[in-house]
Protein backbone atom coordinates (compact mmCIF):
# COMPACT_ATOMS: atom_id res chain seq x y z
CA UNK A 1 0.00 0.00 0.00
CA UNK A 2 1.57 3.32 -1.31
CA UNK A 3 2.34 5.64 1.94
CA UNK A 4 0.79 9.33 1.91
CA UNK A 5 3.28 11.56 2.76
CA UNK A 6 3.77 15.55 2.38
CA UNK A 7 7.53 15.08 2.55
CA UNK A 8 7.85 12.35 -0.40
CA UNK A 9 5.61 12.96 -3.74
CA UNK A 10 6.55 9.95 -5.27
CA UNK A 11 3.82 10.78 -8.03
CA UNK A 12 4.76 14.26 -8.66
CA UNK A 13 8.89 13.08 -8.97
CA UNK A 14 7.72 10.15 -11.38
CA UNK A 15 5.85 12.56 -13.26
CA UNK A 16 8.83 15.32 -13.07
CA UNK A 17 10.88 12.36 -14.56
CA UNK A 18 8.79 11.93 -17.56
CA UNK A 19 8.36 15.44 -18.22
CA UNK A 20 12.36 16.03 -18.58
CA UNK A 21 12.55 13.17 -20.86
CA UNK A 22 9.80 14.23 -23.33
CA UNK A 23 11.69 17.49 -23.06
CA UNK A 24 14.91 16.15 -23.56
CA UNK A 25 13.24 14.30 -26.53
CA UNK A 26 12.17 17.48 -27.95
CA UNK A 27 14.95 19.32 -27.74
CA UNK A 28 16.61 16.96 -29.77
CA UNK A 29 13.77 16.32 -32.57
CA UNK A 30 14.02 20.52 -32.90
CA UNK A 31 17.53 20.35 -33.06
CA UNK A 32 17.39 17.82 -36.06
CA UNK A 33 14.74 20.28 -38.09
CA UNK A 34 16.72 23.21 -37.24
CA UNK A 35 19.96 21.79 -39.12
CA UNK A 36 18.40 18.74 -41.01
CA UNK A 37 20.56 16.79 -39.55
CA UNK A 38 19.99 13.48 -37.68
CA UNK A 39 23.98 13.21 -36.64
CA UNK A 40 25.23 16.97 -36.22
CA UNK A 41 28.21 16.24 -33.99
CA UNK A 42 29.75 12.83 -32.32
CA UNK A 43 27.86 12.89 -30.01
CA UNK A 44 24.98 12.11 -31.62
CA UNK A 45 26.12 8.40 -32.76
CA UNK A 46 30.30 8.82 -32.60
CA UNK A 47 30.67 6.15 -35.21
CA UNK A 48 28.13 7.31 -38.05
CA UNK A 49 29.66 10.83 -37.57
CA UNK A 50 32.99 9.36 -38.27
CA UNK A 51 32.02 7.35 -41.36
CA UNK A 52 30.43 11.06 -42.66
CA UNK A 53 33.69 12.74 -41.55
CA UNK A 54 35.83 10.26 -44.00
CA UNK A 55 33.36 10.83 -46.72
CA UNK A 56 33.11 14.55 -46.61
CA UNK A 57 36.96 14.86 -46.88
CA UNK A 58 36.58 12.54 -49.90
CA UNK A 59 34.22 14.62 -51.28
CA UNK A 60 36.08 18.05 -50.70
CA UNK A 61 39.40 16.22 -51.95
CA UNK A 62 37.49 15.48 -55.44
CA UNK A 63 36.94 19.64 -55.51
CA UNK A 64 41.01 19.76 -56.22
CA UNK A 65 41.13 16.84 -58.42
CA UNK A 66 38.25 18.53 -60.58
CA UNK A 67 39.93 21.60 -60.22
CA UNK A 68 43.57 19.47 -61.74
CA UNK A 69 41.75 17.87 -64.48
CA UNK A 70 39.78 21.29 -65.96
CA UNK A 71 43.47 23.18 -65.93
CA UNK A 72 44.49 20.17 -67.90
CA UNK A 73 41.77 20.48 -70.50
CA UNK A 74 41.96 24.22 -70.74
CA UNK A 75 45.75 23.21 -71.62
CA UNK A 76 44.46 20.77 -74.27
CA UNK A 77 41.57 22.55 -75.48
CA UNK A 78 43.75 25.80 -76.47
CA UNK A 79 46.09 23.56 -78.00
CA UNK A 80 43.11 21.88 -80.30
CA UNK A 81 41.94 25.39 -81.14
CA UNK A 82 45.51 26.51 -81.92
CA UNK A 83 45.76 23.38 -84.20
CA UNK A 84 42.67 24.09 -86.21
CA UNK A 85 44.08 27.08 -87.10
CA UNK A 86 47.93 25.32 -87.92
CA UNK A 87 46.10 22.67 -90.75
CA UNK A 88 44.30 25.64 -92.54
CA UNK A 89 47.80 27.56 -92.38
CA UNK A 90 49.27 24.42 -93.63
CA UNK A 91 46.72 23.46 -96.49
CA UNK A 92 47.35 27.54 -97.64
CA UNK A 93 51.05 27.05 -97.87
CA UNK A 94 50.88 23.19 -99.68
CA UNK A 95 48.38 25.80 -102.16
CA UNK A 96 51.03 28.20 -102.80
CA UNK A 97 54.21 25.40 -103.35
CA UNK A 98 52.08 23.48 -105.54
CA UNK A 99 51.18 26.82 -107.69
CA UNK A 100 55.18 28.02 -107.83
CA UNK A 101 56.27 24.51 -108.96
CA UNK A 102 54.41 25.06 -111.70
CA UNK A 103 57.06 24.81 -114.35
CA UNK A 104 54.83 26.69 -117.01
CA UNK A 105 54.81 30.12 -114.69
CA UNK A 106 56.71 32.70 -115.03
CA UNK A 107 59.46 33.41 -112.22
CA UNK A 108 57.95 36.55 -111.08
CA UNK A 109 54.45 35.14 -110.51
CA UNK A 110 56.59 32.21 -108.31
CA UNK A 111 58.48 34.80 -106.60
CA UNK A 112 55.23 36.30 -105.40
CA UNK A 113 53.93 32.24 -104.02
CA UNK A 114 57.60 32.26 -102.42
CA UNK A 115 56.90 35.48 -100.22
CA UNK A 116 53.26 34.42 -99.63
CA UNK A 117 54.43 31.18 -98.97
CA UNK A 118 57.10 32.60 -95.86
CA UNK A 119 54.36 34.79 -94.54
CA UNK A 120 52.29 32.33 -93.90
CA UNK A 121 55.37 30.32 -92.37
CA UNK A 122 55.64 33.22 -90.48
CA UNK A 123 51.58 33.03 -89.76
CA UNK A 124 51.87 29.55 -88.40
CA UNK A 125 55.08 30.45 -86.06
CA UNK A 126 52.56 32.76 -84.14
CA UNK A 127 49.29 30.66 -83.94
CA UNK A 128 52.18 27.97 -82.09
CA UNK A 129 53.51 30.64 -79.73
CA UNK A 130 50.07 31.83 -78.87
CA UNK A 131 49.08 27.76 -78.26
CA UNK A 132 49.90 28.36 -74.30
CA UNK A 133 47.62 28.42 -71.47
CA UNK A 134 48.93 28.81 -67.98
CA UNK A 135 52.46 29.02 -68.80
CA UNK A 136 51.54 25.53 -70.28
CA UNK A 137 52.68 25.26 -74.33
CA UNK A 138 52.26 21.99 -75.35
CA UNK A 139 53.17 22.21 -79.22
CA UNK A 140 56.31 25.18 -78.87
CA UNK A 141 59.85 24.23 -78.89
CA UNK A 142 60.22 24.63 -75.16
CA UNK A 143 58.76 21.56 -73.70
CA UNK A 144 55.58 21.66 -71.41
CA UNK A 145 53.57 18.86 -70.40
CA UNK A 146 49.87 17.46 -68.79
CA UNK A 147 50.06 15.87 -65.40
CA UNK A 148 46.53 16.15 -64.22
CA UNK A 149 45.15 14.40 -60.78
CA UNK A 150 42.58 11.69 -61.50
CA UNK A 151 42.08 10.87 -58.05
CA UNK A 152 41.38 12.18 -54.48
CA UNK A 153 44.41 9.87 -53.24
CA UNK A 154 46.07 11.39 -56.19
CA UNK A 155 47.22 8.05 -57.54
CA UNK A 156 45.68 8.65 -61.07
CA UNK A 157 47.16 11.06 -63.13
CA UNK A 158 45.91 12.32 -66.94
CA UNK A 159 48.96 12.85 -68.75
CA UNK A 160 49.72 15.02 -72.10
CA UNK A 161 53.54 15.04 -73.71
CA UNK A 162 55.20 17.60 -75.43
CA UNK A 163 55.07 16.75 -78.95
CA UNK A 164 57.20 19.82 -80.85
CA UNK A 165 54.67 21.45 -84.08
CA UNK A 166 56.31 24.56 -83.90
CA UNK A 167 57.52 26.04 -87.05
CA UNK A 168 61.82 25.13 -86.86
CA UNK A 169 60.77 21.79 -86.33
CA UNK A 170 57.90 21.05 -88.97
CA UNK A 171 60.12 23.27 -91.69
CA UNK A 172 63.14 22.36 -91.51
CA UNK A 173 64.26 23.08 -95.18
CA UNK A 174 61.59 25.26 -96.92
CA UNK A 175 61.29 27.79 -94.90
CA UNK A 176 63.22 30.13 -92.33
CA UNK A 177 60.92 31.67 -89.08
CA UNK A 178 62.59 34.19 -86.92
CA UNK A 179 61.10 33.25 -83.58
CA UNK A 180 59.31 36.43 -81.81
CA UNK A 181 60.16 39.32 -84.75
CA UNK A 182 56.38 39.41 -85.53
CA UNK A 183 53.90 39.44 -82.29
CA UNK A 184 49.93 38.42 -82.83
CA UNK A 185 48.07 39.89 -83.95
CA UNK A 186 50.28 41.51 -86.95
CA UNK A 187 50.21 39.41 -90.21
CA UNK A 188 53.10 41.37 -91.57
CA UNK A 189 56.69 40.74 -91.71
CA UNK A 190 59.68 42.26 -93.75
CA UNK A 191 61.90 40.23 -95.88
CA UNK A 192 64.78 39.70 -93.29
CA UNK A 193 62.32 37.88 -90.88
CA UNK A 194 60.82 35.48 -92.80
CA UNK A 195 61.80 33.87 -95.99
CA UNK A 196 62.24 30.81 -98.15
CA UNK A 197 65.45 28.83 -97.55
CA UNK A 198 65.63 27.89 -101.28
CA UNK A 199 65.06 30.43 -103.74
CA UNK A 200 62.08 29.62 -105.96
CA UNK A 201 62.83 31.85 -108.68
CA UNK A 202 64.64 28.99 -110.50
CA UNK A 203 62.86 28.80 -113.65
CA UNK A 204 62.09 25.47 -113.03
CA UNK A 205 59.98 25.07 -109.79
CA UNK A 206 61.51 22.63 -108.69
CA UNK A 207 62.41 24.00 -105.20
CA UNK A 208 59.14 25.16 -105.25
CA UNK A 209 58.30 21.34 -105.19
CA UNK A 210 60.72 20.46 -102.33
CA UNK A 211 58.20 22.30 -100.55
CA UNK A 212 55.48 21.11 -100.96
CA UNK A 213 56.86 17.72 -100.44
CA UNK A 214 57.91 19.35 -96.87
CA UNK A 215 54.72 20.73 -96.36
CA UNK A 216 52.87 17.28 -96.71
CA UNK A 217 55.04 16.05 -94.08
CA UNK A 218 54.25 18.87 -92.01
CA UNK A 219 50.51 17.98 -92.29
CA UNK A 220 50.84 14.72 -91.20
CA UNK A 221 53.18 15.40 -88.39
CA UNK A 222 51.19 18.17 -87.24
CA UNK A 223 47.52 16.26 -87.73
CA UNK A 224 49.27 12.87 -86.06
CA UNK A 225 49.77 15.14 -83.30
CA UNK A 226 46.74 16.67 -83.03
CA UNK A 227 44.98 13.63 -83.15
CA UNK A 228 46.46 12.30 -79.78
CA UNK A 229 45.91 15.76 -78.00
CA UNK A 230 42.27 14.99 -79.33
CA UNK A 231 42.97 11.76 -77.49
CA UNK A 232 43.98 13.11 -74.13
CA UNK A 233 41.36 15.17 -74.29
CA UNK A 234 38.66 12.79 -74.55
CA UNK A 235 40.40 11.09 -71.56
CA UNK A 236 40.36 14.22 -69.49
CA UNK A 237 36.89 14.73 -70.32
CA UNK A 238 35.96 11.41 -69.23
CA UNK A 239 37.47 11.75 -66.20
CA UNK A 240 36.00 14.98 -65.15
CA UNK A 241 32.84 13.37 -65.73
CA UNK A 242 33.51 10.34 -63.50
CA UNK A 243 35.08 12.32 -61.08
CA UNK A 244 31.85 14.62 -60.73
CA UNK A 245 29.99 10.75 -60.39
CA UNK A 246 32.11 9.90 -57.80
CA UNK A 247 30.99 12.79 -56.08
CA UNK A 248 27.46 12.85 -56.55
CA UNK A 249 27.27 9.36 -55.27
CA UNK A 250 29.65 10.16 -52.14
CA UNK A 251 27.44 13.38 -51.21
CA UNK A 252 24.12 11.11 -51.51
CA UNK A 253 25.77 8.58 -49.08
CA UNK A 254 26.72 11.18 -46.74
CA UNK A 255 23.43 12.35 -46.82
CA UNK A 256 21.95 9.18 -46.30
CA UNK A 257 24.06 8.74 -43.20
CA UNK A 258 23.37 11.93 -41.88
CA UNK A 259 20.56 14.20 -43.12
CA UNK A 260 17.21 14.10 -40.90
CA UNK A 261 13.56 13.07 -42.64
CA UNK A 262 12.20 15.75 -41.47
CA UNK A 263 8.71 13.75 -42.75
CA UNK A 264 9.27 11.72 -40.05
CA UNK A 265 10.74 14.27 -37.85
CA UNK A 266 7.83 16.53 -38.23
CA UNK A 267 5.51 13.85 -36.75
CA UNK A 268 7.57 13.31 -33.93
CA UNK A 269 7.66 16.86 -32.84
CA UNK A 270 3.61 17.04 -32.66
CA UNK A 271 3.38 14.18 -30.57
CA UNK A 272 6.14 15.32 -28.52
CA UNK A 273 4.54 18.67 -28.30
CA UNK A 274 1.06 16.40 -26.89
CA UNK A 275 3.37 14.75 -24.67
CA UNK A 276 4.46 17.69 -22.92
CA UNK A 277 1.70 19.02 -22.44
CA UNK A 278 0.34 16.05 -20.58
CA UNK A 279 3.20 15.63 -18.83
CA UNK A 280 2.67 19.27 -17.50
CA UNK A 281 -0.91 18.12 -16.27
CA UNK A 282 0.15 14.85 -14.60
CA UNK A 283 2.81 16.90 -12.87
CA UNK A 284 0.02 19.38 -12.01
CA UNK A 285 -2.19 16.24 -10.80
CA UNK A 286 0.66 14.68 -8.84
CA UNK A 287 1.09 17.75 -6.86
CA UNK A 288 -2.08 18.61 -6.15
CA UNK A 289 -1.99 14.85 -3.87
CA UNK A 290 -1.00 16.75 -0.64
CA UNK A 291 -4.33 19.31 -0.65
CA UNK A 292 -6.19 15.97 -0.12
CA UNK A 293 -4.36 15.34 2.59
CA UNK A 294 -5.37 18.23 4.16
CA UNK A 295 -8.83 17.27 3.97
CA UNK A 296 -8.39 14.19 6.30
CA UNK A 297 -7.76 16.71 9.29
CA UNK A 298 -10.86 19.08 8.48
Amino acid sequence: MATNSINTNAAAMVALQNLSATQTQLAMVQNRIDTGLKIASAKDNGAIWAIAQTEKAQAVSLDAVTNSLNNGKSVLDTTLQAGSQMTDILNQMRAKALAASDAGIDDPSRTQYETEFAKLGQSYANVVASAGFNGVNLIDASPGNISAIGSADGGIKITSAHDALNAATIFPTSVTVVAGTVTPPATTATADQVSSKANWNDGTGLNAKAALTEVDAAIKTVTQGLSGFGVDSKAIDNQISLVAQLQDSLNAGIGNLVDANLAQESASLQALQTKQQLGVQALSIANQSTSVLLGLFR
